[in-house]
Formats: C-alpha cells, sequence, structure tokens
C-alpha cells in the first residue's frame, strides 16, 4: 500500500480521529435499555452469533465520523462492505462497532466498540499506527498510538466525554503465582473441540482461565494486567486491530493471526496452543 502524496500524517492525529471515531460508536451502545434484550435482529454464521440493530447503528454512527475527517480514507468493518474512495490515502480503518454481541444481548457487561487504523510502514507494508476501544458498561476507554504508549481513561457514556487523567498501561507483572489466561471458543463444534484440546495444553503455565466474550477487551485487560496473557483461534482483523496495538504499546508480546483461523496471542504464554 502506497500513500498518496500529501496525505501523510501524525499518528497522533489518527490516535484522536480513531478515539472520536470509537466513542461515537459507543455511545450508540449506551443506549441499550436495561436487563436482557427481548429480541435480535439475526444470527450471522451460529446460533448465538447475533447482530442486533445496535451493531449496525453503531457502525453506522463510527463510518460518520471517520468519513467526516478521514474521507479520503478505506474503511472495512464488521457488518457492512468495505468503502474504498476514488484517490484513496493509503490509510485503512478497520471497525468493530460492538464486540462482544453475546454479552450486550443478555446484559453482561464486557461489550465495546473498537476502531483502528493501519498504513505504510517506513519499508511500505502496512502496520497498525493507532486504535481506541471504548467499553460503554465499564464506563472506560482504552487507546494507542504506535510508538507512544498505551493507555486508559473514564468515559462518561451519557455525554461521550473521557473522565479524569489517561493511566498508562504497562502490562502484566511477571512471574505471578496466580497468573490467568483470557480465551474463547468458536461457534463451531469441531472448532471448539480443538480449541479445547490447545487451552488444556496451555493452562499448565497458569493458575486458571478465563472466558469473558469480547476480543478486543480481553487484549485491552492484558494490556492493563488484569489478565496475564490471552490466546483465541479464529478472530477477525477487526476483533484485534486495535486491541492488539494497545497490549503491544503496552509492552506486551502480542502475535496476530497470520491468516483466517490462526491464533491470536498476546502475553507469555510458557506452552503456546500448537
Amino acid at each position: 500500500m502506497k500513500l498518496v502524496p500529501g496525505t501523510e500524517i501524525l499518528p497522533a492525529t489518527l490516535g484522536l480521529v480513531a478515539r472520536v471515531a470509537s466513542s461515537a460508536g459507543a455511545r450508540v451502545l449506551a443506549g441499550r435499555p436495561a436487563g436482557a434484550l427481548d429480541a435480535v435482529s439475526e444470527t450471522k454464521s451460529a446460533g448465538g452469533d447475533w447482530v442486533t440493530e445496535f451493531d449496525r447503528g453503531a457502525e453506522r454512527a463510527v463510518r460518520e465520523q471517520l468519513g467526516s475527517m478521514r474521507p479520503a480514507d478505506v474503511l472495512t468493518g464488521e457488518e457492512y462492505a468495505a468503502s474504498t474512495p476514488e484517490d484513496a490515502s493509503g490509510y485503512r480503518w478497520s471497525i468493530d462497532p460492538l464486540d462482544g454481541t453475546a454479552n450486550f444481548v443478555r446484559g453482561i457487561v464486557y461489550y465495546a466498540t473498537s476502531v483502528g487504523v493501519c498504513g505504510p510502514g517506513p519499508d511500505g507494508t502496512e502496520v497498525w499506527l493507532a486504535g481506541a476501544v471504548t467499553a460503554p458498561a465499564l464506563r472506560c476507554q482504552y487507546f494507542a498510538v504506535r510508538g507512544e504508549g498505551a493507555y486508559k481513561v473514564g468515559w462518561n457514556p451519557e455525554t461521550g466525554e473521557v473522565e479524569g487523567e489517561p493511566v498508562r498501561l504497562r502490562g502484566p507483572q511477571g512471574g505471578r503465582a496466580d497468573a490467568i489466561l483470557a480465551t474463547g471458543f468458536g461457534y463451531d463444534p469441531a472448532v471448539r473441540q480443538e480449541q479445547a484440546a490447545a487451552l488444556a495444553r496451555m493452562l499448565p503455565g497458569f493458575a486458571n482461565v478465563r472466558r469473558l466474550g469480547s476480543a478486543a477487551l480481553d487484549l485491552c485487560l492484558v494490556a492493563e494486567g488484569v489478565l496475564d496473557a490471552y490466546a483465541e483461534r479464529g478472530i477477525r482483523e477487526w476483533d484485534y486491530a486495535a486491541g492488539a496495538l494497545i497490549a503491544e504499546e503496552a509492552g506486551v508480546p502480542v502475535v496476530r493471526p497470520a491468516f483466517d483461523g490462526d491464533w491470536q496471542l498476546a502475553g507469555r504464554l510458557p506452552v503456546g496452543p500448537a
């Protein structure tokens, strides 16, 4: 991917755009009524893999912000087709408007809007430059800019404004006897069996395991040091676009999927999934 001449901008500017766009999506999610939702629009690929009007509404809100602030950038997302301007800038956004839809439907607080952006690195290959994950029910926003660290700040779902000062994230403490591994499971029974077998291989290096239901927040919680490591197979780019960079900028070792169905890893795993 090449930049159109004159479109080069500082990653910090992209970071601000990511935070504004993520906040816009999270404001839509913050309109969720209390309790479990009575109905969902449809399933995506399997029972339990839901999509709601909140998913779509949040992605529309994110795209509206990005379209106004970065009209020459490519937009990709979970719910709508990619949007490619005629004279594309060379930057590409990856949007997950509602990561943790099943949690959202059932009233479990671990869900968020994730927005990440990539562009050409020094050698011309695509690299992740900035990202933000906003969790309205947790009232916080995580964000990072490549080379500038990762942070967490309070976020008010009523106003969409940040609260307090950002706190720098530095990853988990090493050598903990009570280390916790986060993971997730797919919807296909055969894939779940393979994931369970891999989890059994990894567990001896940890005291316990958690399955929170949001890859973006799993990665952010590793960045924060609340979780010690994360491993999940089969997540999509929009699931990890922002969270993996946030973990990386917190000093966490990160391995992104090399292909569809591959593993996303973060943290120090004594034994890998393979």
